[in-house]
């Protein structure tokens, strides 16, 4: 951080509470005015479902939702949330229940919309430069509502996909407009030299071509330029040239019925208010939605941060306070593990004590950091806290690309999630644990079974075990010539498959699935609270 930041930083006003967005205010409570999540003291939440903690507010998310739909009343649209940004299935089903729609951008985030709602398949654009065979052909089955074609070579894919399977898959063609934003360039999408979409200028021929694939139909044009943009007019400028370019395409003969406007609607992490949100997402609908007035276009809008970010926050203990020379340190439970914006991007997220009275205490200036062994590994710089050890911070607008984007890095465990609705709150991730992270490595010296050798005879000499020659060539003999495994040794690989599921399955501890199954509880914070019910019948948009 340069000085000029590090001043900002200590000297930025703080809103006051009716400014914040809603989902975070400090309420009165027995030990004080306290940080709360809706109803839900944080501090109450730390201690029964442990640190480091991503909680979640549902209004905030509703909010949200509702926000868009107001900024682009006048306009036919379909919200279809970014699932990449906040990919719980929790959060997916509450969306769901809003009437959006998806953006996906891999075929386990389809998975994922899958998992909430079959119906839901039918407002899912599928987005992403690396689409494979095995992905499009689960897009296809579901009937999602729009491939998002990015290269010549996806183009010739997908129309042999569609074909094998013979059905008709509705794609737009994702156009680089080659219009710059001001962002952070990793998360700048819309210049020629970066990898996604295909060039304007080639679009054309580009449709021309998908109109010789017979299980192709070509009803959209797609454009996404950026996340994180708080300026309108690159929007402005892309929306400009998009419609110029359907424009060319109706009098090619097309019907183009769809525009794709991607995401990138930024918001604001140091300060925010709820005031200067409604602001930007107005200026940013206007200039979405001005080039295409009476053009009878069906709008697609892809949010993600700006629906999720403000409803979560990153709940971390305080371990240590040291000092190295004039330099303070607060080293928290949470790290660049589970929350790698700040060593990444270097993001700027505020951090909140759980005790309003802590806000006036006497400060000092502190980096917050992590137990990761990484000089990368902080979630703050510079900031002016009272803090002790044990003390409780949050780690503010954390509900987008957070959880999402943590790692067992040093063989650490993936925080829990937990939303909270009012005065409940549910577990809808569970923590994962050392012994779940070892559970699918084989490198502890065993000698697997012969009936566990996958087809191919490729067994498992690449991945740590101690077989010689002799043991490898049987394998491969065994499996090309019967693969049939005794009944004790198909029980066997049965138990371990279970036990691998319930250890590794990307979706096995979320737990928005509506509760079904045993591995499911409800958690209560308070004696003879009642649980939250169960979530509302989706409707999807």
């Amino acid at each position: 951080m340069t000085s000029t930041q590090t001043k900002q930083a200590l000297t930025t006003r703080n809103p006051t509470l009716e400014e914040r967005p809603p989902a975070f205010r400090y309420r009165a409570g027995k030990d004080g005015r306290t940080l709360c999540c809706e109803a839900v003291e944080v501090e109450r939440l730390a201690q029964r479902f442990g640190t480091p903690l991503y909680v979640y507010s549902a209004a905030a998310i509703r909010e949200r939702r509702t926000a868009f739909q107001r900024a682009f009343a006048q306009q036919s649209h379909t919200v279809c949330y970014s699932v990449k940004a906040n990919s719980n299935l929790s959060v997916l089903r509450l969306l769901a229940s809003l009437g959006c729609g998806f953006d996906v951008v891999s075929g386990g985030e389809l998975q994922r919309v899958l998992r909430v709602s079959k119906a839901a398949a039918h407002g899912v654009g599928f987005s992403g430069v690396g689409k494979t065979a095995g992905e499009m052909d689960a897009a296809i089955a579901a009937g999602i509502l729009l491939f998002n074609v990015e290269s010549e070579a996806e183009l010739a894919l997908l129309g042999a996909r569609a074909a094998r399977q013979r059905k008709t898959a509705r794609i737009a063609l994702r156009v680089n407009p080659d219009v710059k934003a001001e962002t952070h360039p990793y998360i700048s999408t819309g210049l020629r030299q970066h990898k996604f979409g295909v060039p304007i200028a080639r679009a054309r021929e580009l449709y021309r071509k998908a109109t010789s694939f017979p299980y192709l139909d070509p009803v959209g044009v797609s454009v996404h330029i950026g996340s994180q943009i708080t300026d309108p007019r690159p929007f402005a400028e892309t929306m400009e040239r998009v419609m110029a370019l359907i424009g060319q395409l109706t009098a090619d003969g097309l019907n183009i019925s769809f525009v794709d406007a991607g995401g990138g609607l930024g918001i604001r992490y140091q300060s925010p208010t709820e005031a200067d949100f409604q602001r930007s997402l107005k200026a940013y609908a206007a200039a979405l939605t001005r080039p295409l007035r009476r053009m009878g276009l069906h709008l697609l809008l892809e949010p993600g941060r700006s629906i999720v970010a403000a409803s979560g926050a990153l709940l971390t203990r305080t371990l240590y306070a040291k000092q190295n020379d004039s330099k303070q340190f607060l080293v928290t439970d949470a790290a660049m593990n589970d929350l790698l914006r700040p060593a990444l991007y270097d993001a700027w997220h505020e951090v909140r004590p759980a005790r309003e009275a802590d806000l006036a205490a006497g400060q000092a200036v502190y980096d917050v950091v992590g137990p990761v062994c990484e000089s990368a590994d902080f979630l703050a710089k510079d900031r002016r806290l009272a803090a002790r050890a044990g003390d409780l911070l949050a780690i503010m607008s954390a509900g987008a690309y957070s959880m999402v984007m943590s790692s067992n890095y040093n063989s650490r465990p993936r925080a829990a999630e937990v939303l909270v609705e009012g005065s409940h709150a549910r577990l809808v991730r569970e923590r994962e644990t050392v012994e779940q992270l070892l559970a699918r490595e084989r490198g502890h010296g065993h000698r697997r079974r012969l009936a566990d050798a996958p087809v191919g005879g490729v067994g498992l000499a690449e991945r740590g075990d101690d077989l010689h020659p002799g043991e490898v060539r049987e394998r491969q003999h065994t499996a090309t010539a019967g693969r049939r495994a005794a009944p004790a040794d198909r029980r066997g690989r049965r138990r371990r498959h279970r036990r691998a599921a319930a250890a590794g399955d990307l979706l096995a501890d979320d737990r928005g699935d509506g509760g079904d199954g045993p591995r499911h509880r409800r958690a209560q914070l308070r004696p003879g609270e009642r649980p939250p019910g169960p979530s509302p019948a989706l409707r999807t948009g």
